[in-house]
């Protein structure tokens, strides 16, 4: 029997439609999983130290799952007229306008790549803060305590870090990780002042 070129169009449409169907299955159930791990973190109930870890610029971050809300898209944001070059902006995240921040510039360093795997990862509503992170890719939850934390010497002086990078691990594989403390970050007066 031979096929004609529309029942063969026609399957490889029925096979796109189903490995992108998995797909977003898949990245549904993996969004709400990382949901519930993070509620129960943010109710006291999750016993390991998990963070969420996150990649910001090259540097590779720790977020207290207690301390992060939600995380969406990179794709709407509205600049602001007259505010530092670290202040990326508002986006509209469910209703509410949030602030945007790009961390590495806020340090002095140079801004982070916004592309497609970028994502604002918002503070929690607890902080009381509507303010979000730019971060370059999300890499998922992190057991520190399966982590070595670490010291950083320049002349055997150890490095002073702001209050809000609280302490340097190590995972297995040799990447160093900074654990973040958002509630601190918005404590800093540096932060807080945005306009030019």
């Amino acid at each position: 029997m031979t096929q004609t070129l529309s029942d063969t169009v026609a399957t490889n449409l029925e096979t796109v439609k189903s490995d992108s169907g998995v797909r977003r299955t898949r990245l549904r159930e993996f969004q709400a999983q990382l949901v519930e791990r993070m509620q129960v973190a943010q109710r006291g109930g999750y016993t390991k130290i998990s963070q969420l870890g996150v990649m910001i610029g090259q540097t590779r971050y720790l977020v207290d799952l207690r301390e992060s809300g939600e995380i969406v898209g990179a794709t709407a944001v509205t600049k602001v007229p007259l505010t530092k070059d670290w202040y990326i902006g508002l986006s509209n995240i469910r209703g509410n306008l949030t602030s945007v921040v790009d961390l590495p510039r806020f340090q002095g360093q140079e801004s982070t790549k916004l592309d497609s795997s970028c994502r604002i990862v918002a503070f929690a509503p607890g902080l009381a803060f509507n303010s979000g992170l730019l971060v370059s890719q999300v890499l998922g939850l992190r057991d520190v305590a399966e982590m070595t934390e670490v010291h950083a010497m320049v002349n055997e002086h150890t490095i002073e870090h702001p209050g809000w990078l609280q302490k340097t691990y190590q995972d297995r594989d040799g990447n160093v990780w900074h654990s973040l403390s958002l509630a601190s970050l918005v404590q800093d007066q540096n932060f807080l002042q945005i306009g030019l």
